[in-house]
């Protein structure tokens, strides 16, 4: 199982669709998005996006959760525009550099792809969509559903940093968010300095194992996995672990228990079909979410920096 929030995800989306439409519900599709929109500008450039994808991919497994979970941090977040790519600088703290961004990274896989479509077609593609695109090849490479995505997403000149907590809620704040793999940064105070009685206990002491310190080092790898049963699969597998007390979180906890969301989850644990048609529903509603399109925005050079206008 991979879902939503990855890395520390994934990223699995609560309710998958049915939260994240109701959240983007009073938002009209941006007619801007269309699909194959580079067929005459770059008729490539998906097809390099996907062998790219495919190709990074073989050699660095986890780089697809954190093109999955790009997709989340920066849709998420008023638009879907590549916000999240930039780098910080005199003024602007980048987004990738919050709290809320804990464990994002691989962001120079991203620059690798931006760099193999420039050489087809030199300022066309922009890094929205190489962003949403190559989450949604990297979703293909974990064994999830092909999902056919528009295009037509232009970059932003800004960073989100100052806004970014108002859209993405912490690690137990929310059930709106799910992490495949979490750092122990984020889950101590369930181990310690008491066991959390609503664990089960087998994987109590994984856990344990996982995180033997009461005050973990941020900067060190020090990941447990929400799935131990299919980790490099994108399946419903999250949903099952959570009914059987093996989430990691205390949303993962909530998300399991609450009745506003419990009847989903067993929904979704019961059956990978409709998992699969739900999570693809909600990859949708965010990679459409309030998009630049038309003459809005740029298209960036590089995805890590505004370009400069004279």
């Amino acid at each position: 199982m991979v879902s939503s929030k990855a890395l520390i995800f994934f990223v699995l989306f609560s309710f998958s669709a049915v939260a994240l439409k109701s959240a983007f519900a009073d938002q009209e599709q941006d007619v801007g998005l269309v699909m194959n929109f580079y067929k005459d500008s770059c008729p490539q450039a998906e097809e390099i996006i996907r062998e790219q994808v495919k190709l990074l991919y073989k050699r660095h497994k986890n780089t697809a959760f954190s093109w999955l979970r790009n997709i989340f941090h920066d849709c998420a977040v008023e638009s879907c525009d590549a916000s999240l790519l930039l780098d910080s600088t005199r003024r602007d703290l980048s987004e990738k550099e919050t709290d809320r961004s804990f464990g994002l990274r691989n962001f120079r896989y991203l620059d690798t792809i931006k760099e193999a479509v420039e050489r087809e077609c030199p300022d066309v593609v922009s890094c929205a969509d190489i962003l949403v695109l190559s989450g949604r090849d990297g979703i293909v490479a974990l064994g999830g559903p092909y999902i056919p995505i528009k295009t037509g997403r232009r970059d932003g000149r800004r960073s989100r940093a100052d806004i970014l907590e108002k859209y993405l809620p912490d690690h137990n704040e929310s059930v709106s968010v799910v992490l495949e793999r979490t750092h122990c940064v984020k889950l101590v105070h369930r181990l310690y300095p008491e066991v959390d009685p609503a664990l089960h206990p087998d994987h109590v002491e994984h856990m344990l194992k996982k995180c033997p310190n009461e005050i973990p080092d941020p900067k060190a790898v020090q990941y447990v996995r929400n799935d131990r049963g299919t980790p490099m699969i994108l399946d419903n597998n999250y949903y099952r672990n959570i009914l059987d007390n093996k989430g990691l979180l205390q949303v993962d906890h909530d998300l399991a228990n609450d009745k506003r969301t419990k009847s989903y989850v067993k929904k979704m644990a019961k059956n990978q079909d409709y998992w699969a048609q739900e999570f693809s529903r909600g990859i949708t509603i965010l990679s459409e979410n309030n998009p630049l399109t038309g003459t809005e925005g740029e298209i960036r050079k590089q995805c890590n920096v505004v370009n400069k206008h004279h």
